[in-house]
């Protein structure tokens, strides 16, 4: 039985730092190429293993000098049929790739107990569409029906949990909240923002949590938002509620830009990682759950390493022993 798959400890607030903009990263600093953003094919070849590696390596590092527990999410964000089709990858092979997904992250899982830090590992699940466009409308059943075989491949290994990252509409969120309460998974649900704070399909990130816990006696865990800047996130929260206390998480872009202009951009913009940080104070002001940090387009270790110093995680933060972590 996985270990932490009956209780997640950012439950009980313990902080924990994730990853940052994994295909950015692979693209923009390793000179990868990633058709249609998709990292999860590098799994199949000892090329593409090393490069991951070195990815989760520098997490793994950082969580270590910060001392703080970590997120491991697979990179199998667009492991699904429609964008392995796209792809031309077999889909059958699918199962098989989430298997070696969490695999890899059993490999790091050992370096945090070797360091005695606590570790959760997630089956990371990324929208069927573009996740800056809503495109691909399904109904919460036909969500549910699309990703059911990802949640169940993450069922049978040592995942603890899945997290759907990038949603832009409710029902797909309810759709992969229902396939994995079916099969026994935690889950945590991350809805994307644009620069007004509200979610493509106009709903404000309230009314999807609300939405979604109304709709599944309030199964997520946990919920996130990612794929968004700070300043956007913080654009659209409207008055204090009950809600904010459900959002535990946030894993934000570096760049301030829009969805639309970062699609069309062909350069990376990394954004100032200090002020990046800086951001995250206040957005601990309004989410006072907040306890698992990360990154998204555009972030790398110093994005997420200033987030978590801000928000006073890890062993003298914000004073004169912080760790260095942006150069």
């Amino acid at each position: 039985m996985p270990r932490h798959r009956g209780h997640l400890p950012p439950c009980d607030g313990t902080p924990f730092l994730t990853d940052g903009g994994i295909e950015t990263t692979l693209i923009f600093h390793y000179g990868l190429d990633l058709p249609a953003f998709a990292s999860f094919p590098l799994l199949a070849s000892e090329g593409g293993r090393a490069a991951l590696r070195r990815y989760f390596q520098s997490y793994t590092d950082l969580a270590r000098r910060l001392e703080l527990g970590l997120v491991l999410e697979s990179p199998t964000w667009r492991a699904s049929p429609s964008w392995a089709s796209q792809l031309g990858f077999p889909v059958a092979e699918l199962d098989a790739i989430q298997r070696r997904a969490i695999a890899m992250m059993e490999e790091f899982r050992g370096q945090m107990d070797a360091a005695g830090l606590p570790s959760l590992i997630s089956g990371d699940i990324g929208p069927r569409g573009d996740g800056y466009v809503v495109s691909s409308l399904m109904s919460a059943e036909e969500a549910e029906a699309y990703h059911r075989p990802q949640v169940e491949a993450f069922a049978t290994t040592e995942a603890d949990l899945v997290s759907a990252l990038t949603l832009n509409y409710v029902e797909e969120g309810l759709g992969i909240a229902k396939a994995a309460r079916a099969a026994g998974m935690p889950v945590v649900l991350s809805f994307t923002v644009e620069t007004d704070g509200r979610l493509p399909t106009g709903d404000t990130l309230q009314e999807a949590i609300e939405r979604t816990d109304a709709a599944t006696n309030g199964y997520p865990a946990y919920y996130m938002s990612n794929c968004a800047h700070p300043t956007h996130l913080l654009a659209g929260l409207g008055a204090p509620g009950p809600w904010r206390s459900r959002v535990a998480g946030v894993r934000a872009n570096a760049s301030a830009l829009s969805h639309a202009e970062l699609n069309d951009s062909t350069e990376l913009d990394a954004g100032d990682p200090r002020e990046f940080g800086r951001l995250h104070g206040r957005l601990r002001e309004e989410f006072p759950s907040l306890c698992v940090i990360g990154g998204c387009c555009g972030t790398d270790e110093r994005h997420v390493g200033a987030a978590c110093l801000a928000l006073a995680f890890g062993p003298g933060a914000g004073g004169p022993d912080a760790p260095s972590v942006v150069s």
